[in-house]
């Protein structure tokens, strides 16, 4: 989702499909919920959720990482139950924001929380919550100096959490489009809350380039869900993409001249299925491909042709590669994170789990990546964060 917040499969097993997908999944699966940053489960699971202990920094090294994943090295896992995912880095490296729903944390609603990673430990004590604890909130980042976040909440529409349409019409997976979304900026101790987007309909799924002048994000202002770009002040506000389908998900090349991001092109009686959805605050995302542009809008081009799903893309420090998030060797479960070259060749495979691996992201001094999984959570619906050593 949501990388706005679409981002729940069903279950995952039947996340895309039938069962009971960030673009917010697990082993043993999850109920999926919102829209934009997708993929991101929430926990019905009625098993025990696994904790670590109060002075634990929790399991890490080589028995979280399966043999085949040679790029990973020194693994370590930060969070213990619940839903954890969209975990971005600091601009020094040395901090991550992400979303979570945690019973253990009395959250039913997905909110915004910053870990620091050389303090905060894996606990029954959650880290800083930055959010309004308001609302569903989605796609956190920081801004540069590290002392303000960006992240889309619904607090301003309706305070309680917004509904979670399981399933669409015809039995269909869906995430939901809040049209309660709005993005706002928050000191890194949760105060100064400042709005930035004012327009109706859904505003989310900001990220920040690493030039540190502009963010990128996803609108429906014009009626469609597109690619926008604007000031870090919310204003020169600008379109990036115009063609019929969802645009989301974008992050910037280390440049910060280039944007990747998800997308769906649908064409003949699927654009009308597209469009009907979206007029009722939905979007179907089982078939999505990578598509790569210039920040400006021009030189766009499709990445990936490879089916199914294929999400959650965040440029190699080289910027010369794209990790990214795909179910397409079996159209559903597992999704795991491939890699590709700019020009579209050298598809390689990084991870082998067998439920979910997802949302990564380099840290910006390119040693480290962080995602999100349902490896090592005792069989439940839990998705937790991970840390690892990265190794070209």
């Amino acid at each position: 989702m949501k990388r706005s917040s679409l981002f729940n499969f069903l279950s995952l097993s039947a996340l895309l499909f039938s069962a009971s997908f960030a673009l917010s999944g697990c082993v043993g699966h999850s109920d999926s919920e919102e829209g934009s940053c997708p993929f991101h489960a929430e926990d019905e699971a009625a098993a025990e959720t696994v904790v670590a202990d109060e002075n634990s920094d929790g399991m890490e090294g080589d028995a979280l990482i399966y043999e085949q994943e040679k790029h990973f090295k020194n693994m370590r896992q930060l969070t213990f139950g619940g839903d954890n995912a969209e975990a971005y880095w600091s601009f020094d490296s040395e901090s991550l924001v992400f979303q979570a729903t945690n019973p253990q944390w009395n959250l039913s609603c997905d909110q915004i929380f910053v870990m620091e990673l050389g303090k905060d430990k894996p606990s029954r004590k959650p880290p800083t919550m930055v959010s309004t604890g308001y609302g569903r909130t989605t796609c956190a980042y920081f801004l540069p100096g590290d002392q303000d976040i960006v992240y889309a909440s619904t607090h301003l529409a309706d305070s309680a959490c917004p509904e979670t349409p399981h399933r669409g019409p015809g039995d269909k997976y869906v995430w939901p489009v809040y049209e309660g979304y709005d993005i706002f900026l928050v000191n890194r101790q949760g105060e100064n809350l400042r709005q930035l987007t004012f327009e109706a309909g859904y505003d989310a799924e900001a990220t920040v380039s690493p030039k540190g002048d502009r963010m990128v994000f996803t609108s429906t202002r014009d009626g469609d869900l597109d690619l926008y770009t604007m000031a870090l002040d919310g204003s020169d506000v600008r379109r990036v993409t115009h063609e019929l389908g969802y645009d989301g998900g974008a992050f910037f090349s280390p440049d910060g001249e280039w944007l990747i991001w998800r997308a769906n092109r649908p064409t003949g009686e699927e654009a009308e299925v597209y469009k009907s959805l979206l007029a009722q605050g939905l979007v179907q995302p089982t078939q999505m491909e990578l598509f790569i542009g210039r920040a400006d809008g021009t030189e766009q081009r499709q990445l990936t042709n490879l089916g199914g799903a294929n999400w959650a893309p965040y440029f190699h420090p080289s910027g010369e590669k794209v990790l990214f998030c795909s179910n397409h060797e079996s159209g559903k479960f597992p999704f795991n994170l491939f890699m590709i070259d700019i020009d579209g060749t050298n598809l390689e495979k990084v991870t082998f789990d067998s439920d979910f691996d997802s949302f990564p992201m380099f840290s910006p001094d390119g040693k480290r990546v962080a995602f999100s999984s349902n490896r090592n959570n005792g069989r439940t619906r839990h998705t937790n964060m991970f840390v690892a050593d990265w190794v070209d």
